[in-house]
């Protein structure tokens, strides 16, 4: 875990940012964790340990990992995760099971191109894009686990 909370301290400053003890907190609680965060949950996890961050500093360093691709807010739980792909990868899709709530990032270098051509032909001019579909993960599925908000009790 330290070698990769190390790079993205380079990463940062590489950009020409500080490595400051809250920026360098808030990346250790995203590489810890199993699953995206909420801002609060991290303060959270940051006072367990003793520390603590307001949460206009989380929000703050959230924003700035988010913006250096060294992070990403997942847009169906309003959660954060470390960024588990090369920082140089342009776009980042997310499959989130809505069983357990795992998270698997990837990239996927046409279909980037292809939203890219269409944005075009709408005279739209794309900077970023971020693409996210939920649903059940291998093993959910095959346990027939039904998904939050679609299971019923009728």
């Amino acid at each position: 875990m330290a070698a990769v909370v190390d790079e993205s301290i380079r990463a940062l400053q590489d950009e020409g940012f500080k490595a400051t003890r809250s920026r360098k907190q808030v990346i250790q609680v995203l590489e810890a964790a199993d699953r995206p965060l909420t801002a609060y949950e991290i303060q959270r996890s940051l006072e367990q340990q003793g520390k603590h961050l307001n949460q206009v500093t989380v929000y703050r360093t959230l924003d700035l990992l988010c913006r250096l691709n060294l992070a990403h807010k997942l847009l169906s739980s309003g959660g954060f995760i470390k960024c588990s792909l090369c920082r140089s990868e342009s776009c980042h899709r997310f499959a989130v099971c809505q069983c357990c709530g795992a998270v698997q990032e990837f990239a996927d270098t046409g279909l980037c191109q292809h939203e890219l051509e269409f944005a075009r032909e709408l005279g739209f001019h794309t900077r970023h894009h971020v693409s996210e579909s939920t649903g059940l993960c291998a093993r959910c599925h095959g346990r027939g686990e039904a998904a939050g908000p679609e299971r019923r009790s009728d």
